[in-house]
């Protein structure tokens, strides 16, 4: 069965993106469980987590289906002794606030080299800061997103990612969130059906399919190989429509959050409904 959402607003509470899903016939979403362009937030209160917790159960969200989004302010591959602790400490308290909340993810963009390391190094840092936050905290998987490789962004190449992977310690505690636009703008196809086979073949070669626990499903304004990141509406960019329906028969992607973050949202539910009936009867 595919599950398929939004990343939605958590404004005015935590509590309320279940409600925001529910509304535009998601079967999954993801969230920002603090605002995503600042440090600190205040922690999350009783009435938050009760309320997230009550209003999932009420609309029959499972964690499995839930796939929030750390801050796009942490890089946890910098290469600047407090920068890094900085990211550090931030991406630890986005590990415990799904802790509290009972969700089982968070995915994150690994980090950045900034041309001062070498894409080495930041992997290893990387790695050491996942390996921190996983320490300190239980029951939540660490989901390491792919890249456009814009800038000097890592995650780009399924050998990056499982170079990264295989530095975690408890790689039970590990996993992959693949986004269709970054997927497709980093040099891997999926406009024709061998290109698509190739590339997920590849995925299972390199990384493993198990590691697999979620997708962005975003079409591209950029063309393959661009390394640029400009997401598009589902059929209106230059993987277009067929990529998708290809995407939700696949059974590969059964039973995990299929999460868009296109960028018109005033289409979200019927961007939704549109992929339900992609599905072949």
């Amino acid at each position: 069965m595919k599950y398929i959402g939004a990343h939605v607003s958590a404004s005015g509470g935590v509590e309320n993106a279940p409600l925001n899903a529910a509304a535009i016939g998601a079967k999954a979403f993801a969230l920002f469980t603090k605002n995503q362009r600042q440090w600190k937030a205040a922690p999350l209160t009783d009435e938050n987590i009760e309320g997230f917790k009550k209003n999932c159960d009420l609309k029959g969200y499972s964690p499995d289906h839930i796939l929030p989004h750390d801050s796009y302010l942490i890089n946890l591959g910098h290469p600047g002794k407090e920068e890094i602790q900085k990211s550090r400490d931030a991406f630890l308290d986005e590990m415990q606030r799904c802790e509290q909340l009972g969700i089982t993810m968070l995915n994150f963009h690994p980090g950045s080299h900034l041309n001062q390391i070498s894409p080495e190094e930041s992997i290893k840092r990387i790695a050491e800061s996942v390996n921190i936050a996983l320490s300190k905290t239980k029951g939540v998987i660490a989901v390491f997103e792919n890249t456009a490789g814009q800038g000097t962004n890592l995650g780009h190449t399924f050998e990056q990612l499982r170079a990264m992977i295989d530095l975690v310690d408890d790689r039970t505690r590990a996993g992959v969130c693949l986004d269709t636009c970054h997927l497709f703008t980093s040099g891997y196809d999926l406009i024709s059906e061998e290109a698509y086979e190739n590339t997920f073949t590849e995925f299972d070669r390199i990384i493993g399919l198990q590691y697999l626990k979620g997708i962005h499903l975003n079409d591209s304004k950029k063309p393959l190989g661009s390394r640029v990141d400009r997401h598009d509406s589902i059929g209106k960019g230059v993987l277009g429509n067929e990529v998708f329906k290809r995407i939700v028969n696949d059974k590969r992607f059964n039973n995990m959050p299929i999460i868009l973050e296109t960028p018109d949202e005033s289409l979200w539910a019927e961007e939704i409904s549109m992929l339900y009936g992609m599905i072949d009867k």
